[in-house]
């Protein structure tokens, strides 16, 4: 059973992952601390949202019987475990209040389930009938 999703959930999908990432990157223009340390939180924001679109399409893959390797399964768990991981060591060491360093776990957090419902919604819009790879010419 592939159902489409609503144009509601799709739009509030986007929504919360705009808002989400929006709020994260605010937070740290306005944030006062170094530029190698907002460096830091920006690049974790754009690697746990790389992983979590991976690790979604890599479990889905699986469920619906498309091959997927055991090493990039593995990886894509534990790219977004390390993600997650890297983003509270830094706020744990950080010196920030304790809403800060809560605003930037819970936008961080909303960002990649944003990112991996978006990822549900682009692949159940394709709908079964849509190939799975595209047929590519050989020259």
């Amino acid at each position: 059973m592939n159902q489409k999703p609503s144009n509601a959930f799709v739009a509030a999908s986007w929504a919360t992952l705009l808002t989400g990432i929006t709020a994260y990157i605010i937070g740290l223009w306005n944030a006062n601390m170094l530029l190698n340390e907002k460096g830091y939180y920006f690049t974790i924001l754009m690697y746990g949202l790389f992983s979590a679109i991976s690790l979604q399409k890599s479990v889905r893959d699986q469920l619906e019987g498309i091959p997927v390797t055991n090493i990039y399964y593995g990886l894509s768990w534990f790219s977004t475990i390390l993600a997650v991981a890297l983003l509270v060591m830094g706020l744990w060491n950080a010196d920030l209040l304790l809403s800060e360093k809560g605003f930037y776990a819970m936008s961080f957090l909303l960002s990649l389930f944003a990112a991996i419902a978006v990822q549900k919604n682009t692949r159940d819009s394709l709908g079964k009938d849509a190939p799975a790879v595209a047929n590519v010419e050989k020259f």
